[in-house]
């Protein structure tokens, strides 16, 4: 039996790294406008999205590992650790939701000074950053199927959403004036709801695909039919899959006629196999199991 394709693509593992990046270059420029600012919410959100960075390098480091060949230790490969990367990358998300509602409710019991107005352009500047990152990625990560990028992606959004409610509320503040200062508080308290939704429903991602959960039906309908296409095959039986990293392993069972010769079953289930594995549902490897057909 040939070995499996990859089950990682090895142009996904560069992905994280654009995040570490922006992510750096945001964090330093939120802390400085901070200082300068008077703003202590951006401050603690340019300190927050160094998190970001360790995330993006542990989904990083995920992919890479997924991305490894199988051998005989892992004749499947290594394609569990990208699910585990999500995982890991669901749980950093829900974190950093109870970590800025700690820091919301902290600021709002403080009394503090109104941020200068300069901040605004930062924060446009933060949401759409980390909310254009946070489309590509996840584009990327629905694509390919990948849980960890999809979690790395919603870590970028987190940032968005809690730079948004910074500036909704830093915006009531300088207008409503003395007595409004902690209205970006309140803003970043609400948002945290968010970011734990969307943790929770990742980590449930990351689990399902930690546990080999049947994909969908429609993609199991779509193998039997490719195999049911073969020359040869009169049905389809059992048909198992499971999700290892962003690709598939298929064990099939394919009914030829009951006369065929060993050979012939032979050669029916290669192509049944060489078919699958060539086709657009991204199929690492399949096991055929060749059975005769029995006439109704």
């Amino acid at each position: 039996m040939a070995a499996p394709e990859d089950v990682i693509p090895p142009s996904l593992t560069s992905v994280p790294l654009v995040g570490v990046a922006v992510n750096a270059a945001l964090a330093a420029l939120k802390v400085i406008t901070g200082v300068f600012g008077n703003s202590y919410a951006l401050i603690a959100d340019g300190i927050e999205s160094t998190s970001d960075i360790v995330t993006s390098l542990v989904v990083w480091g995920g992919l890479r590992v997924a991305a490894t060949p199988a051998n005989e230790r892992h004749p499947y490969g290594y394609g569990k650790a990208e699910a585990l990367a999500g995982v890991i990358a669901a749980l950093a998300l829900l974190a950093a939701a109870v970590m800025i509602a700690a820091q919301s409710v902290r600021e709002i019991l403080t009394p503090h000074h109104l941020p200068h107005w300069s901040t605004l352009v930062v924060l446009v500047l933060v949401v759409a950053t980390k909310e254009g990152l946070a489309r590509w990625v996840g584009q990327i990560g629905e694509d390919v199927e990948s849980t960890s990028l999809q979690a790395d992606a919603w870590h970028h959004r987190s940032d968005a959403l809690t730079s948004l409610a910074a500036f909704i509320g830093t915006t009531i503040g300088l207008v409503g004036g003395p007595g409004y200062e902690p209205a970006d508080d309140w803003a970043a308290l609400a948002a945290c709801l968010v970011i734990a939704y969307s943790g929770i429903r990742l980590m449930r991602l990351a689990v399902r695909d930690v546990l080999d959960v049947a994909p969908p039906k429609h993609f199991e309908d779509q193998v039997r039919q490719i195999a049911l296409g073969v020359e040869g095959v009169r049905a389809v039986e059992k048909c198992r899959i499971r999700k290892s990293g962003t690709s598939y392993f298929v064990e099939i069972h394919v009914e030829v006629d009951a006369q065929a010769t060993v050979r012939e079953g032979h050669e029916i289930g290669g192509r049944v196999r060489s078919v699958l594995r060539t086709s657009h549902l991204r199929i690492a490897d399949v096991l055929i199991h060749v059975e005769p057909h029995s006439a109704p």
